[in-house]
């Protein structure tokens, strides 16, 4: 399963993006194709709080339209929303340990433990903190 993080989906989202149009395309093909595909809980989290905030866009983006976007995602018959469940202690302790994490790591590290305990092989991803972290394909699918 390929899931999604947060700077994707505000890129495929946020038309003002440099990167829009290859994200839009890559999570378009994501939710319209047959394959199982995840968006981390966190992530989901994250985008409203991104895309709605006035210090980083100009204008932001309405409640209620990333609200919208969301539950557009929320339609794809082959998404699944993932939060933490059985083994998520055991990947964030190995993650955090092994990668000698601190400070607003640990929040890549939560979205990384998520998607391992819940079966996802890669992770479309454009930040590079998750190179610290093993045992998940990091691929930013803007450049590819």
């Amino acid at each position: 399963m390929i899931a999604v993080d947060t700077n994707i989906l505000v890129y495929a989202h946020r038309q003002d993006s440099p990167h829009h149009r290859a994200a839009k395309s890559a999570v378009r093909r994501l939710a319209e194709g047959a394959a199982p595909w995840g968006i981390p809980w966190p992530c989901v989290h994250e985008f409203l709080s991104v895309t709605t905030n006035p210090g980083i866009f100009k204008p932001p983006t309405p409640p209620e339209l990333a609200i919208v976007q969301v539950e557009i995602w929320m339609e794809s018959p082959t998404l699944r929303v993932l939060g933490e469940s059985d083994g998520y202690w055991t990947q964030l302790r190995e993650c955090f340990l092994n990668g000698k994490l601190k400070g607003a790591q640990v929040h890549e590290a939560r979205i990384h433990s998520i998607c391992r305990a819940s079966g996802v092989r890669e992770l479309w991803s454009a930040d590079r903190d998750f190179s610290r972290m093993r045992n998940l394909t990091i691929v930013n699918p803007c450049l590819t």
